[in-house]
């Protein structure tokens, strides 16, 4: 089984369907693993490309605010006003299925859960070797995938070994991917990056593709139109830092 897992749309389309242009044939389940909406011009598009699609589902904090399950008082104010636009702009059936999104941690294998944060508490951020040692102990499973950070990577754990991964890439401009091993055994927590907002300096689209059998996790990021997003996102009149922070990853 190879699954596309994918994290931190953000209501970018263009993101989104470069993703799954380029991961086309290449998987057999789609894990999402939550803030489909929340800064991107497009949360409805967003939403019906992926709610056919998707097999497995886990609610970000985004995800939450921007369905009026919770509050936006704890996001900063352009986020604040991203949220509340996307409120004002999402379906009514759109809205319901947000607000029917589960809490993570799922288990989507024998060996892998999803979440969008740790799989401790759904809002923690695992950024730092720091972060992830507890969750990499207490886990109810040997990998957990997550999101919420925005940054590609992996925190690994076999025996008394520790190991951080964060891809190298050697362009800014063309796809490239680089993969890990996940043998039996070891434990993991594996971030496919942000689709729809990167935060490492790196504008392209991230995901990754989990192939169970051959026990190994490939990372890619991909060009998208990016001048498309942000042309959607001043027309809508958000907030124009959620326009030019796409060119520059952050």
């Amino acid at each position: 089984m190879r699954a596309l897992v994918i994290s931190d749309v953000h209501g970018n389309l263009p993101a989104l369907e470069a993703v799954l242009t380029t991961a086309a044939g290449q998987f057999d389940e789609l894990w999402n693993l939550g803030d489909v909406v929340g800064y991107g011009a497009h949360p409805n598009e967003v939403i019906n490309l992926l709610r056919p699609m998707a097999l497995i589902n886990v609610r970000g904090n985004h995800d939450r605010v921007c369905c009026g399950l919770t509050s936006s008082q704890g996001f900063n104010p352009v986020a604040a006003e991203a949220a509340n636009w996307t409120q004002r702009t999402l379906t009514q059936e759109n809205l319901e299925w947000l607000r029917g999104m589960p809490k993570g941690p799922i288990r989507a294998t024998a060996r892998a859960l999803v979440a969008h944060g740790s799989p401790l508490h759904e809002d923690e951020y695992i950024i730092s070797m720091r972060d992830a040692w507890l969750p990499l102990q207490r886990m109810d499973a040997e990998i957990t995938f997550f999101g919420h950070t925005h940054l590609q990577g992996a925190f690994s754990q076999r025996d008394q070994e520790w190991e951080e991964a964060r891809p190298v890439y050697t362009t800014r401009d063309q796809a490239e991917e680089l993969a890990i091993d996940v043998p039996a055994g070891t434990r993991h927590l594996i971030n496919p990056g942000s689709v729809g907002q990167p935060r490492d300096h790196d504008w392209r689209a991230a995901f990754a593709i989990y192939d169970d059998v051959a026990e190994r996790v490939t990372f890619y990021r991909i060009p998208y139109d990016i001048e498309r997003a942000q042309k959607s996102i001043r027309a809508a009149k958000l907030p124009d830092r959620l326009a030019a922070r796409l060119s520059v990853g952050k």
